[in-house]
């Protein structure tokens, strides 16, 4: 299973690249950009989107909640992403790392963990495909 999962996760990669994302830099937050989006056949009123969020070097996310049916894997593609998701400690992922975000989750920190370096991600969302839109940032 752990292998499928993994040839899967390389073709969404190949795929993003192919399609021309860009992992150049964003101006000072992070950049999202949708690569895939699709109805999941045997699974009814589901969908599977793929977006690749850019951070500049120091760039972050504002807290934020995504969509209530959404459960997300996250894969490190570049650099190195700091991440603390509802009251876990904070962690850094590296190129080739991933977490997960169940339904409901509250992500309070995404950031760039250089002050250098760029960095990037590919977050997968399996989302009931009506359930819009897939990122809420925190109320101030």
């Amino acid at each position: 299973m752990r292998r499928v999962m993994r040839t899967s996760l390389l073709r969404l990669i190949v795929t993003a690249i192919s399609l021309g994302v860009s992992l150049g830099l964003a101006q000072n937050l992070e950049q999202e950009k949708p690569v895939f989006e699709h109805i999941i056949p045997n699974a009814e009123g589901k969908s599977m989107v793929a977006v690749v969020v850019t951070y500049p070097p120091g760039g972050k996310s504002p807290s934020h909640h995504h969509a209530r049916s959404a459960f997300i894997y996250a894969y490190v593609l570049s650099g190195a992403i700091r991440s603390q998701v509802d009251d876990e400690p904070a962690k850094v992922y590296s190129v080739g790392e991933g977490f997960t975000e169940v339904p409901g989750s509250h992500h309070r920190i995404s950031e760039n963990a250089s002050d250098k370096d760029p960095a990037s991600l590919l977050a997968i969302f399996v989302v009931d495909s009506k359930d819009k839109p897939l990122t809420v940032p925190d109320q101030k």
